[in-house]
């Protein structure tokens, strides 16, 4: 994929095409869809709104708010990237099927398998036409994990392609608040993640590209306490991102004020969330929505 320079690219928007909204809503158990009402096995029962899942409609909105390009992928906290093969596979290829069929204006990130962790799989789905490989924050968890895992972020760094880490599926927040997920489960996965990168990622993928979405769910901003643990300093690397996803001013001031503004890419996370308007200056909002955008998906420099 070419991304301009010129063009605002948003790293992170969900978008169910037709074939995948027909495989959940084919299933007799979680993940599952009842109509338009959405059952998994560890959040409250939603109910899905039709119209952010129509590529026409996301396509007007997302030229009405100026991004030129999303990057679509698929919902983790499903927990489909967990299930047994046997029963998971229908659903990957239903996303990949639909996802790379959405038209102009979308690219895709692949999801496979991480219960059974099959390279092939990353390549297939890369030689359909994905720009890279979303991963489950839960299957990175610990250095371990990223270890079992790492064979498939392998094929993503000889193919020079990015991966991008969300969070996967929720712990029995059933009988919680519909926010509790969000708020609670999906940073504390993403920041393991990040905690698991920062102590392994490198020695295992030394070129890899990664981004984690919602700011790496505030990871960064712990830096000084890891210092003051003793922990080893993370420094500049020019191939971890953290996107912006359901944060607002103070909080990306704070992640520029700990990485530098480089690593900070544009992610809305739409439709769970609309691009906040950031208050950064114009080169730095140049740098979030185009140039940084650019360098997670392309590697090239400015």
């Amino acid at each position: 994929m070419i991304v301009d320079v010129t063009q605002t690219t948003d790293v992170h928007q969900h978008l169910w095409p037709e074939p995948f909204v027909d495989a959940l809503r084919a299933r007799t158990c979680p993940p599952r869809l009842h109509d338009w009402v959405l059952e998994t096995a560890g959040e409250p029962a939603f109910t899905v709104d039709a119209a952010d899942h129509d590529a026409a409609t996301r396509r007007r909105l997302d030229r009405d708010e100026g991004v030129d390009r999303a990057v679509v992928s698929l919902s983790s906290p499903l927990g489909i990237e967990w299930m047994q093969p046997e029963d998971g596979q229908p659903l990957l290829d239903a996303w990949h099927r639909g996802a790379l069929e959405l038209g102009e204006g979308f690219d895709v990130w692949a999801a496979v398998s991480v219960r059974e962790p099959a390279p092939e799989a990353v390549s297939a789905a890369l030689d359909l036409g994905c720009v890279g490989l979303q991963v489950p924050a839960d299957a990175m968890g610990t250095p371990r994990d990223l270890d079992r895992i790492a064979v498939l972020l392998q094929v993503c760094e000889r193919r020079d392609v990015p991966v991008l880490v969300h969070p996967g599926p929720a712990t029995a927040t059933t009988d919680l608040p519909g926010w509790w997920a969000p708020v609670v489960d999906y940073t504390t996965q993403l920041q393991a993640a990040w905690w698991a990168w920062h102590v392994e990622g490198r020695r295992l993928l030394p070129a890899l590209r990664i981004c984690f979405v919602a700011g790496a769910g505030l990871a960064p901003l712990q830096h000084e306490r890891l210092a003051a643990r003793g922990g080893r300093p993370l420094g500049f690397d020019p191939g971890v991102f953290v996107d912006t996803s359901s944060y607002g001013p103070r909080s990306v001031a704070a992640l520029v004020g700990a990485l530098g503004v480089d690593p900070v890419v544009l992610g809305s996370d739409r439709p769970y969330a609309g691009p906040a308007d950031l208050g950064l200056d114009a080169a730095a909002t140049r740098a979030v929505r185009g140039d940084n955008p650019r360098r997670l998906l392309q590697g090239t420099t400015r």
